[in-house]
């Protein structure tokens, strides 16, 4: 039996994967302190490849090590702003993570293998290499390996301890790219200028005045930039009066009202007046009637940025709660790794396993089990958006939840909306029939349309897509 140290990104992430790797066990899973008392370490045995392991489970808590210039360059006036570009940059672990860096030394010492479960992303990749860095230096003996995952579920967890791989060096090089970029731009466009405008600004005291620091950020100024764009554009433009005329025909069955054709007209005489010949000769006649098929297509999978448009769209979520909650979700088991950019499932992906997990929901249940019968013709296979960061799969569902106790209602709601989105995902599409009537009024052109729904299809599930 080997020694295995496993690290994974947070201390949730940590107990996840080792209660759903220790299950089923006749001893059972030990939990221990490490250095830091946030991060847990458990014990227990499982077989890998045939190998028998001990394994011992903990976690970082995100980033262990940041990135600053040498001490030399770190005081304002030490050198010309510009000099940051080519300074001196180190890696260092800060004294907030001290005690975490001593229990990876102390646990690689007494192990053979170091497996990596950090997010499987390129700062997760990141991360993964800066473990690495701690614990080689302790043990430079260690064999080690990445575990890739999307979920915190039995089936993938299993799954990735099985497939163990090797880290990837370039996606942990991007990260180290850009953090760079990010400090020596960040560094040197801030003390350059707060010195350059620091009197232009005057915010209370003489006190506040000499303290005040212009921060400049590489990601947040440019978009900065855009906001302040679209805030001028507001701001100049200059709102102009239009006239337009609509009428309405009124059965037994309803009211059907008639948009003008001409759209509106910014001459308010030239209104008066066509609005008068109307008046004048109200009969209308009906000039042409069209019928056409309308379909409405399943959406793309779900990336992050589309749950964070529709969660904003039809639950007014801010980005930030929603992936707060989102993560919440995944940490608990039941979604999908809430960052990805990917919009396109692989083919190794097993949609009828997840649309089988939701079989016994009390709401979709039955449209789920439709979806599988082959009978109903309700399957199609998911389209792609054309999108995929090589790291995560779309946003779906990992296990079936009919309301957990304690849910918050953004909970229940993004829940809902991952799950039928996915089930959209693979149905086929809704079909419709519109009809377009036009009319002449006194030479004037109208027309309204309807549709009648012919297949109902995602139009019963997307109650809110």
């Amino acid at each position: 039996m080997i020694n295995v140290l496993n690290v994974a990104e947070k201390p949730s992430v940590a107990k996840s994967v080792a209660t759903i790797l220790s299950r089923n066990q006749q001893h059972g899973m030990r939990v221990r302190d490490g250095r830091s008392r946030y991060n847990k370490i458990f014990e227990f045995n499982y077989v890998i490849n045939g190998q028998p392991c001990h394994m011992l489970v903990t976690s970082v808590t995100g980033h262990l090590m940041e990135l600053e210039f040498e001490d030399r360059f770190r005081k304002w006036h030490s050198c010309d702003p510009t000099d940051l570009y080519h300074a001196p940059v180190r890696k260092f672990v800060p004294e907030d993570k001290i005690d975490i860096k001593r229990t990876l030394e102390e646990e690689a010492r007494r192990c053979q293998w170091l497996i990596l479960w950090l997010d499987c992303d390129r700062e997760g990749e990141n991360i993964a290499f800066e473990v690495m860095d701690v614990c080689g230096a302790a043990n430079r003996h260690l064999t080690i390996w990445r575990a890739r995952f999307s979920a915190l579920i039995d089936r993938e967890i299993h799954e990735a301890a099985q497939n163990l791989v090797s880290p990837n060096q370039w996606f942990s090089d991007a990260v180290d790219a850009r953090q760079e970029i990010d400090l020596r731009i960040g560094a040197s466009f801030t003390r350059f200028q707060t010195m350059l405008l620091r009197d232009k600004f005057v915010i209370g005291s003489a006190q506040d005045d000499r303290n005040l620091v212009l921060s400049y950020g590489p990601c947040q100024f440019p978009t900065l930039g855009f906001i302040v764009e679209r805030y001028w554009e507001i701001q100049s433009h200059e709102p102009e009066e239009f006239w337009t005329i609509n009428c309405s025909h009124t059965t037994d069955e309803g009211i059907a009202t008639f948009s003008w054709m001409r759209g509106h007209l910014f001459d308010y005489t030239s209104a008066v007046i066509l609005y008068e010949m109307c008046v004048q000769e109200p009969a209308a006649t009906v000039t042409k009637v069209h019928q056409q098929e309308k379909r409405k297509y399943p959406p793309h999978p779900l990336s992050t940025i589309e749950l964070e448009k529709r969660a904003s769209r039809y639950f007014r979520m801010s980005s930030e709660q929603t992936m707060k909650v989102a993560e919440d979700l995944y940490q608990a088991g039941f979604i999908s790794y809430p960052r990805t950019e990917t919009d396109g499932f692989s083919s190794r992906t097993d949609l009828h396993t997840i649309v089988r997990e939701q079989q016994e929901h009390p709401v979709w249940g039955s449209y789920a089990q439709r979806l599988l019968d082959p009978g109903t013709g309700l399957w199609r296979n998911p389209s792609s958006g054309g999108h995929d960061d090589k790291a995560h799969p779309p946003i779906h569902p990992t296990k079936f939840s009919a309301g957990e106790i304690g849910w918050s209602q953004d909970h229940h709601r993004v829940y809902e909306l991952v799950v039928r989105h996915f089930l959209a995902c693979v149905s086929q599409p809704a079909v419709g029939a519109e009809t377009i009537v036009e009319i002449d009024i006194a030479g004037e052109q109208f027309s309204a349309s309807g549709r009648v729904i012919l297949v109902v299809s995602i139009l019963n599930l997307l109650r809110f897509l």
